[in-house]
């Protein structure tokens, strides 16, 4: 079988010729369609993740999508969303035209959605659905901060919470192409953001987009933008915090979280059960398939995945690359 293998720490995986995996009790063989490439699978790359460095060579590829060959539970033919364990874990990922996985993860895919789509949405919109669902319990009315709108989980979030009964969703990032695309899933206010935003401005700006205090913050940045939304926070409001791009650290000052009686919250998909992971999987895909959900992503044959991986690890590419296997 044809397979993209990592063979130096920090180098865009090579296509080659793989044995196809063996398939033990309790897993699925699946054909691979499409595959994409996520920041957690660039960062195990390198060897520098808190997972350790992979030993070489292996197939990345942290999940995946695609059609059930072998299994003892699943039918062959169903199509699914897999993930691996690739580059955290001994063994080979998804990147190739047959994965293994275990029958347990496997989530079956509804008809209406392409396989490109599942596939860049994935684990970064299972963050967005459950930072707005869950760990942010997400009431009608409320109004809605996404910080970093321009990424997957910003651009999903914008979409369910607007499809969740929010009554208003600003969208702040960096790039105007970025805040354009928020405004066309519905976001009521864009708010640029800059490298050199100040705390008291940037909070200023938002107050003003969010016309007043917010409920709900999304916040994978921290940083800057995490400060001033947290200056920004209703009675109540809650800033969910599952990333970092911006920045290790925010501050929030005690007087405003204790006489608001505001939240600050972490979020990793981590910490879900399988269960959970499945669930909000599938209620995503049932909302792109009914209310065409959707999040912008760049499609590559198998041929130009090197090509595909450099502009994702390097920023060059504006979406979330989606590698179409065979």
């Amino acid at each position: 079988m044809r397979a993209a293998q990592v063979t130096g720490h920090g180098e865009p995986p090579r296509l080659t010729e793989a044995a196809p995996p063996p398939r033990s009790a309790g897993h699925a063989l699946i054909a691979t369609s499409a595959v994409p490439i996520t920041p957690l699978d660039i960062l195990c790359a390198t060897g520098r993740s808190y997972f350790g460095a992979p030993a070489l060579p292996y197939v990345p590829g942290v999940q995946g999508v695609g059609t059930v060959l072998e299994s003892d539970t699943v039918p062959a033919g169903t199509r699914v969303w897999f993930p691996t364990s690739a580059g955290m874990a001994p063994g080979d990922g998804s990147l190739a035209e047959r994965a293994v996985a275990p029958e347990a993860d496997l989530v079956p895919l509804p008809e209406g959605v392409d396989d490109e789509l599942v596939a860049a949405l994935g684990l970064s919109g299972v963050a967005a659905w459950m930072a707005v669902t869950w760990r942010g319990a997400l009431r009608p009315g409320e109004t809605v901060l996404v910080l970093g709108a321009g990424g997957v989980v910003g651009q999903v979030a914008v979409q369910v919470a607007l499809l969740r009964g929010a009554g208003r969703v600003v969208a702040a990032a960096r790039a105007q192409d970025s805040r354009d695309l928020a405004l066309s899933y519905g976001a009521h206010a864009a708010v640029a953001l800059t490298a050199d935003d100040d705390v008291p401005g940037l909070a200023a700006r938002l107050e003003q987009a969010c016309e007043g205090q917010i409920d709900l913050v999304i916040d994978p940045l921290c940083g800057v933008p995490a400060t001033a939304a947290g200056r920004v926070l209703a009675g109540r409001g809650r800033l969910v915090n599952l990333g970092s791009s911006a920045g290790p650290t925010a501050e929030f000052d005690s007087a405003s979280l204790r006489s608001r009686t505001a939240s600050v919250l972490g979020y990793t998909n981590n910490a879900l059960t399988t269960e959970q992971r499945r669930e909000a999987l599938s209620a995503l895909l049932a909302l792109a398939a009914d209310e065409g959900l959707t999040v912008g992503h760049e499609v590559v044959d198998w041929a130009d995945a090197a090509d595909g991986w450099s502009r994702q690890a390097t920023g060059r590419a504006r979406r979330r690359v989606v590698v179409r296997v065979g």
